[in-house]
């Protein structure tokens, strides 16, 4: 049986990673620290862009 990979590619974030992490900051002020079921999908995609747009650390070799 033979399984396909997908072939989609993410979008690079066009946003630095503080950009993203104040918008995160600003959901939950605005959520008043409990996040409702859309508020969690919108934290999930601002936490994967985030991961995206973060420097990466360099390997110890």
């Amino acid at each position: 049986m033979l399984h396909s990979m997908s072939t989609s590619v993410e979008p690079v974030s066009d946003r630095s990673a503080d950009e993203v992490n104040e918008e995160i900051r600003a959901l939950w002020r605005r959520a008043g620290g409990t996040l409702s079921v859309e508020e969690r999908e919108e934290y999930q995609r601002l936490v994967m862009e985030w991961a995206a747009a973060a420097p990466q650390p360099a390997n110890a070799a």
